[in-house]
């Protein structure tokens, strides 16, 4: 990407990866057949099992539809007020979003699920969890009062395009503040966590004291470590010697909190538009802002694999779940004494499971919590429930050891050859799935080329002078028009824009060869620009097409790149 001009006119906050409107509507050919299978074996042989043990009763976790499977990736922003949340996603967005309230006091005073659209709108909670074509109908089981407090926010967005963004109320601390939400603020954050493909937790660098319904937010993301990352925000606004401690704290307060061996991702940094307070700090915020967007711009082509992940979490869970269920009822008494064994089964479920673990030869990470299983057991009684169905166990193991084996073998390996990841990426270019996210020049000190003159630099400035800048300016429409996927005009379009130009096949051959400077087989705007230039001076003025690129020509960007390549190449 780094390829790509930043030199125009526009806010500093371009987008690493335009791209058209009718390419990034469409879902990758290879995702949407893994998302109709995943569908098929869910209702086949997952869902069945679901209802027989009852799974959405003991997960509270509602039975999948077929909207969840084809729901673009989401993203849920959770902490505590103030941390930056809603500037993080007016950040993202590069611009304001209907609904949005920032402020130092606690204003995001209710979740709020940012869609792409036509146009700017909210739309109601209750209106959202009944969208036949939104992921959301689950939240109804939460209530009126918790649907009062969320709050759908449609704008036309790139990113939108790609991804839906959650952004969540600021977290508070002491009981009252759970007591007066009127719904179950931990449940609702799993809820999500559950369907989200990545969860940031954001922290401010003055305020790294964990809470208690933060503590509890963090408890209810167990299983799901590997979705979550963390922001260590307004990070500029201390020095170096500060961070340092502050950083260790927030590893510590986290090694603490999540009881996990290994260490959360913290990217540090100040995530909004604004420059940065302390420039101590420049090189490592501007590097970790980057591995942030390139982990957020991966989303949409990593979908396919999430969603097969998710599901088999899901299905071991089940399976355990029907183990469970299917050994309490074949404990229990035909006629007299039930209320007794099931009482006495409750009291000894840690040694139930251990049983069952070593029966089955199941894993301990696959059993639910006790406690909490404890008390949804005293709501039912056992000699209800359903008997262990082999078959459907059977269907289950066939699943994991084959349907999902065979669903991954669709996803590009190293294993394949040339001509078989050929097949799997037929019509799937990597960059179409990315999603357009910003960069910013100035935030970090450097200079945007147009800060100086905003008619470029003359030929005195040997280094920064381009000949064809004044090209560049008026070929940015066309080049748009063109859909450029990532950034990028893919070898098919690439090569039609030039046919079109009606030049024979010789002369495009060393156009080609001249423009692509880079050999990657694709045009980034600099390249296309050499490339229409090169066209132009064929058919309009009658010249010959050169051995070389003069040095003027040569976008400055890719000036280092040919220097390299000549001192490479021997006579």
């Amino acid at each position: 990407m780094s390829s790509m001009r930043k030199s125009k006119p526009e806010s500093s906050s371009k987008k690493m990866a335009g791209a058209a409107d009718g390419k990034l509507d469409e879902v990758a050919d290879r995702t949407a057949q893994i998302a109709d299978r995943l569908k098929t074996v869910y209702k086949k042989s997952v869902e069945p099992v679901e209802r027989r043990y009852r799974y959405d009763y003991f997960n509270e976790s509602p039975f999948l539809t077929d909207v969840e499977f084809d729901a673009k990736p989401m993203v849920l922003l959770v902490g505590q007020y103030s941390v930056g949340k809603t500037s993080f996603i007016k950040y993202v967005l590069g611009r304001d979003f209907p609904g949005q309230r920032i402020g130092p006091e606690p204003t995001t005073d209710r979740f709020t699920v940012l869609l792409n659209g036509p146009e700017e709108r909210t739309i109601p909670g209750n209106a959202l969890s009944v969208h036949p074509e939104l992921p959301f109908r689950g939240l109804e089981r939460f209530g009126v009062s918790f649907l009062s407090r969320l709050e759908g926010s449609q704008l036309p967005s790139s990113v939108l395009r790609s991804i839906t963004l959650i952004d969540t109320p600021g977290i508070l601390s002491g009981e009252k503040q759970r007591t007066n939400r009127g719904y179950d603020f931990t449940k609702v954050v799993k809820w999500f966590a559950e369907k989200a493909d990545l969860i940031i937790l954001l922290f401010d660098a003055h305020k790294l004291d964990i809470s208690d319904e933060l503590r509890g937010t963090i408890d209810v993301l167990k299983g799901h470590e590997d979705k979550i990352r963390c922001i260590l925000n307004k990070a500029d606004q201390i020095d170096r010697q500060q961070l340092m401690r502050v950083y260790g704290a927030l590893l510590w307060s986290l090694g603490k909190t999540m009881s996990s061996p290994e260490v959360a991702r913290v990217y540090v940094g100040s995530f909004w538009n604004e420059p940065l307070a302390n420039m101590d700090n420049v090189d490592l915020f501007e590097m970790e802002e980057k591995d942030l967007m390139k982990d957020l711009a991966v989303l949409p082509r990593q979908s396919a694999v999430r969603k097969i992940n998710e599901l088999v979490k899901r299905l071991r869970k089940v399976r355990t779940l029907a183990y469970i269920v299917g050994y309490l009822k074949s404990q229990m008494p035909a006629v007299m004494g039930k209320e007794k064994k099931q009482k006495k089964l409750i009291a000894d479920l840690p040694n139930v499971f251990r049983t069952i673990m070593k029966k089955y030869d199941l894993s301990a990470g696959d059993f639910p919590d006790i406690t909490a299983f404890s008390s949804k057991l005293n709501e039912l009684k056992f000699s209800e429930f359903n008997t262990l169905n082999d078959k459907q166990i059977a269907e289950l193991d066939k699943v994991l050891n084959e349907d999902i084996p065979a669903l991954m073998d669709m996803l590009p390996s190293e294993r394949d050859t040339p001509e078989s990841l050929k097949a799997k990426m037929e019509g799937n270019d990597p960059s179409k799935d990315e999603v357009s996210l910003p960069t910013t020049n100035s935030k970090f000190g450097h200079k945007e080329e147009y800060d100086a003159n905003p008619f470029g630099y003359s030929e005195d400035n040997e280094d920064k002078y381009w000949a064809l800048q004044e090209s560049a300016d008026k070929l940015q429409s066309a080049f748009s028009d063109l859909n450029p996927e990532g950034g990028f005009l893919t070898t098919k379009l690439a090569r039609d824009a030039l046919v079109k130009t009606g030049l024979d096949r010789e002369q495009l051959r060393q156009i080609w060869n001249l423009s692509d400077i880079d050999r990657d087989g694709l045009f980034d705007f600099d390249e296309y620009v050499v490339a229409m230039f090169l066209c132009d001076a064929v058919i309009q003025k009658g010249r010959p097409i050169p051995a070389d690129l003069p040095t003027s020509v040569i976008p400055p960007s890719k000036r280092e790149l040919i220097a390299a390549r000549k001192k490479s190449t021997p006579f």
